[in-house]
């Protein structure tokens, strides 16, 4: 099951629980609600099964919920004209939204996308609370190791021999 819709002046073809990116989408556009769902009213085309495609009634809808809002990678627009001595370089972010797509509703039905499992934090590690005799043990342990280190003896440099005249 799928849908071809239209946003920002691109078609994407999304399925329930596709993530897209599309241009970006405020909250005065296209009806973003509180919660944070995106409905895309402009579906050109939907398949109900494999081989079938057709053009959907007038009530055909997708919803999406907004994952995250960003700014893509710098484009750089350079622009030059030869023997006139005119360069301009600029640099350009495109805004997008992620969506991911949660239902596809047509002609009566509806496609809905499996829930995502919540992530469950992990539990912190903590240290095993030690004694204060372990902790000044170990400390007394690496000195002793610090001085025997230091106890090598440096190799003495041999002399040139001395040149003859």
């Amino acid at each position: 099951m799928y849908a071809v819709i239209r946003a920002g002046g691109k078609q994407y073809r999304v399925a329930p629980g596709d993530v897209i990116r599309v241009e970006s989408v405020g909250s005065e556009k296209r009806g973003t609600g509180a919660n944070g769902q995106i409905e895309f009213r402009d579906v050109l085309a939907v398949s109900a099964g494999d081989g079938q495609i057709g053009k959907p009634q007038p009530g055909a809808l997708v919803t999406g919920d907004v994952l995250e809002q960003g700014r893509g990678k710098k484009i750089l627009v350079f622009h030059y004209k030869r023997k006139k001595q005119y360069k301009k370089l600029r640099g350009h972010r495109q805004g997008y939204t992620a969506v991911r797509i949660s239902e596809i509703a047509f002609d009566g039905q509806k496609f809905t996308a499996p829930e995502l499992p919540k992530k469950v934090a992990k539990p912190k590690k903590t240290e095993p609370v030690e004694t204060e005799e372990i902790k000044t043990e170990a400390k007394a342990h690496k000195a002793s190791a610090k001085k025997k280190a230091a106890a090598k003896k440096s190799v003495a440099k041999k002399s040139s021999p001395k040149k003859k005249k």
